[in-house]
């Protein structure tokens, strides 16, 4: 070694392999970038380890000028060593997310790929793990609708060593979900109507958004006739005013009907009727107390046993059979409990 050369090694920075060390770029091209740490040359950085994922050019990451933290790999060889801004970054990232989960902060996540059991997304440079169940608050069929986006995630579990970093978007769905249901159930009263949104139909009715909670619409209060599956009256996605039937604080359970923010037809067809009025009808319906008898399709009324025959009846079928055309008189319009009394032997 001569003069010169002793001289440039001892005015050479003191740095060493395996530390994070401030370089410039001096040049850029599409697939590197060469950095100046102050050693015996330019070192050139692969675009795969300037940023994660990697970026379909190095100057999509920085360009000439850029002063940008690089950690060494190694010193030395013909290219002078071998340099790396994602893992710099990788090591600073990793204290600014373990501060983050000890003060509770939410971090922003892009997710990237479909996994087995999840997601991989990219935060803050590392690579992190968002488990199918963190996802969402409900089950997720197809994770690949996420893929491309960002999204606010709780750190769940990180580990520096084994460079592990588990996230959960579920427990921020949770926290807001529990901000909602406390505004809602201090505000929401039963007996009044209220906005909703259709989000899920179940065979036993149908689970309705009133302002970011879900209430339940039974079957039976879907509407006024009979309904033999929610999906044949409601579906997802349909805007609608709902009844607020009762509000269970306690238990966060809301009842809804759909069927009470209209008119129970059955009003309208009752007052079309009068008592004493002769009418005639289809029996539709035989019963141990007696027959139904069909006024209009929907509407009908009962005929006692004591009013289907003038002599003394067993059985309504010793009377009367489904099908048969009769006339009977309106003993009685009962407009509290919606009913009607009819009679086969007053109408004689």
């Amino acid at each position: 070694m001569n003069m010169e050369e002793l001289l440039a090694q001892e005015n050479l920075p003191d740095i060493h392999e395996h530390e994070v060390v401030k370089g410039k770029v001096i040049q850029v091209s599409r697939d590197e970038a060469y950095v100046d740490i102050g050693y015996k040359q330019e070192i050139a950085i692969p675009k795969r380890e300037l940023a994660y994922p990697t970026p379909e050019s190095a100057e999509d990451v920085v360009k000439v000028g850029d002063v940008i933290d690089v950690y060494i790999q190694s010193l030395g060889g013909d290219n002078g060593g071998a340099l790396s801004k994602v893992k710099a970054d990788r090591m600073a990232a990793w204290g600014v997310l373990q501060q983050k989960q000890e003060n509770d902060e939410t971090v922003e996540a892009k997710v990237t790929q479909v996994v087995k059991g999840g997601l991989v997304a990219s935060v803050e440079g590392l690579r992190g793990f968002i488990p199918a169940s963190q996802m969402e608050l409900h089950f997720v069929k197809d994770l690949s609708v996420y893929v491309g986006q960002t999204v606010n995630c709780k750190i769940i579990e990180i580990d520096v060593h084994k460079q592990r970093l588990v996230l959960s978007r579920r427990q921020i769905l949770e926290a807001e979900r529990e901000e909602r249901e406390e505004e809602v159930f201090s505000t929401l009263e039963a007996g009044t109507i209220v906005k909703g949104v259709v989000k899920r139909i179940v065979d036993y009715g149908a689970f309705i958004d009133i302002g970011g909670v879900d209430g339940l619409a039974h079957i039976s209060d879907l509407a006024w006739h009979r309904v033999k599956h929610p999906s044949d009256v409601l579906q997802v996605g349909q805007e609608l005013d709902v009844y607020v039937k009762n509000v269970d604080k306690e238990n966060k359970r809301i009842s809804l009907s759909v069927k009470d923010t209209t008119r129970d037809p059955w009003f309208d067809y009752a007052e079309k009727y009068e008592e004493g009025q002769i009418i005639t009808g289809k029996i539709i319906k035989l019963t141990d107390f007696g027959a139904f008898m069909e006024i209009e399709p929907g509407f009908d009324g009962l005929i006692p046993m004591g009013e289907l025959a003038d002599h003394r009846i067993e059985r309504a079928d010793e009377a009367v059979h489904t099908g048969d055309e009769v006339t009977v008189k309106i003993l009685r319009i009962d407009m509290k409990r919606k009913r009607i009394s009819l009679s086969i032997t007053k109408a004689k």
